[in-house]
């Protein structure tokens, strides 16, 4: 292949034949001169100009197309974003094709590009089954760091959830939405790495690093799932948390309306009582007094509607069994 190293946009590192391409923030134009050098198929093309792929792997009679996800935080933003990650891997070449924001897979090339022979040799290896398993350590060794963040968020949040002064209701929610978004990448990625270690390690190792490939790529498969197990642990806690949360604050709020009630129990007298005396009316023991029976008339028919819409009231409640609670 005469793909040449000044091409804008492309980079790339040769060592003993092999060759590793690095292409952040695709364009057609970039894809293109790729295809004229390697068998790029049209169809992986437009999947590596898409953002939005879900992982799978292509293969061909020459090469292997894969798609995978990694998460990635922006400064200003605490929940993991999907970034995508294309490679092409072929028999002697290996193109990694990603938006930029892959901070590790950036680092490990630049350590391969500016670094000395062996520290190429150690990255590379002797073939690109080697390179794919460097990658793949470094990205997962990311998400591990990741992890590592949510489970100190966790218990962070167990600290506050039994304080009656911290509101975490957001904090809950938004750590649900961290461990949501990594189990959606890691979950593709565990199927990806069995079909790998299955499929395609021995069809891009050489013969004498066959077996230790194999091996490596089963330590990170095993890093891959002890992540999905700490993820599905985190979901039980998280909704946990989530549940206690709602019961305390529940039992808050119960407290509350039980003190209210009260107080408004209690001024119900005070209230009955000085809305009668309120009343433009002749009634007993005011200061307006009167010898004649006929001037309480309209005292009678206001205590004696308050007391039948009273009975209606009681009745009505009864026959909707509100107060059978209380008959018991």
């Amino acid at each position: 292949m005469s793909l040449s190293n000044d091409i804008k946009g492309i980079d790339l590192i040769k060592n003993k034949g092999l060759v590793w391409i690095y292409v952040d923030q695709p364009t057609r134009e970039k894809l293109d001169t790729l295809s004229r050098e390697y068998p790029l198929h049209e169809l992986n093309i437009e999947d590596c100009l898409s953002k939005n792929q879900l992982p799978k792997i292509d293969r061909y009679d020459d090469h292997v197309f894969i798609i995978l996800q990694f998460p990635t935080i922006k400064k200003e933003k605490t929940i993991p974003r999907f970034s995508q990650l294309s490679l092409f891997i072929g028999k002697d070449f290996l193109i990694s094709i990603h938006q930029g924001n892959l901070k590790p897979l950036t680092d490990l090339f630049l350590a391969c590009k500016f670094q000395n022979v062996k520290n190429i040799k150690a990255i590379m290896g002797n073939s690109p089954g080697y390179l794919l398993h460097s990658i793949l350590d470094a990205l997962v060794d990311d998400l591990l760091h990741l992890l590592m963040k949510v489970i100190g968020n966790l218990d962070d949040i167990e600290d506050a959830v039994f304080d009656d002064k911290v509101a975490i209701a957001k904090d809950i929610s938004i750590l649900r939405r961290e461990i949501t978004t990594l189990r959606r990448i890691v979950v593709p990625l565990k199927r990806i790495m069995v079909e790998v270690i299955s499929r395609d390690v021995r069809k891009f190792s050489t013969d004498v690093e066959e077996e230790d490939l194999i091996s490596y790529f089963n330590d990170i498969n095993d890093h891959v799932s002890k992540v999905l197990e700490a993820l599905d642990e985190s979901k039980e806690t998280i909704e946990i948390y989530k549940d206690t949360d709602h019961m305390l604050s529940s039992e808050k709020t119960n407290k509350i309306l039980s003190f209210l009630t009260i107080l408004f129990t209690l001024s119900i007298p005070v209230s009955i009582i000085g809305t009668f005396y309120g009343m433009n009316i002749l009634i007993p023991g005011s200061v307006n007094y009167s010898e004649n029976m006929f001037d309480y008339i309209p005292f009678m028919l206001t205590t004696g509607l308050s007391v039948g819409a009273l009975i209606v009231m009681l009745y009505y409640f009864r026959k909707l069994g509100w107060l059978n609670n209380l008959t018991k």
